[in-house]
């Protein structure tokens, strides 16, 4: 009985609340799709009382215990057709498990380029410096940096980085478009923290850039 308390699971509840706000405003603000994720869940303590400090960490929901994203990713093959931009479409999804993380959907309204975030940060000073115009950008607990721009990156991308003189394959630079998603605050990722905003969804960026206004400062960042 005593191994059997040791590994119960609990559902962290303190973000819930957060997590379905979130995901109704990307939906009703933004116009966003928006998709409930994995979750992650943490061992009781050895005493048995959910919330105190367990043995084994926060572990995915998916019940993989080598997960590669835990507590972000979709949770069945059939995720495509369950996003969803109704506000009370969303709330319901998160009103049945308020614990979901929030993924939204990339190649729809908008595709999103991931670079390292010392990349990341040293492109963004430059693109500000040079002042392009930039829409949301996400960081995430491990060490990423996201940047939202059109649709249709995920086909322009190679054939740009070409034309600047790089080889695709030889920057860290990974552009996510239909078929794909990333997390949105206030997703929780394994240890590591939760996922944040560098430039927040506002109406000054409704309207976001065109990879190739982009990519050239990203690219040289990520060469660096």
């Amino acid at each position: 009985m005593e191994d059997t308390v040791e590994h119960t699971i609990a559902a962290p509840r303190r973000n819930a609340g957060q997590l379905l706000d979130a995901a109704v405003g990307y939906a009703e603000e933004r116009h966003w799709d928006v998709l409930p994720g994995v979750w992650l869940v943490e061992d009781a303590s050895p005493s048995g009382v959910p919330g105190a400090p367990g043995r084994g960490g926060p572990r995915c929901s998916c019940g993989d215990t080598a997960c590669p994203a835990p507590g972000a990713h979709p949770s069945g093959p059939g995720w495509v057709g369950e996003a969803s931009g109704s506000g009370p479409a969303v709330r319901r999804m998160w009103q049945r498990q308020p614990h979901a993380s929030v993924l939204l959907p990339t190649g729809r309204t908008f595709d999103a380029i991931e670079v390292p975030e010392d990349a990341g940060c040293l492109a963004l000073a430059r693109m500000e410096r040079m002042e392009l115009p930039l829409g949301p950008v996400l960081v995430t607990p491990s060490r990423r940096m996201i940047f939202f721009v059109l649709p249709g990156a995920a086909a322009k991308v190679p054939d740009l980085l070409r034309r600047l003189g790089w080889a695709p394959s030889s920057l860290d630079l990974v552009v996510r478009g239909d078929g794909d998603w990333v997390p949105a605050p206030p997703t929780r990722l394994g240890t590591g923290g939760v996922v944040q905003w560098v430039r927040q969804p506002t109406a000054l960026n409704r309207w976001l850039p065109d990879t190739e206004e982009l990519i050239s400062p990203l690219a040289y960042a990520c060469g660096r």
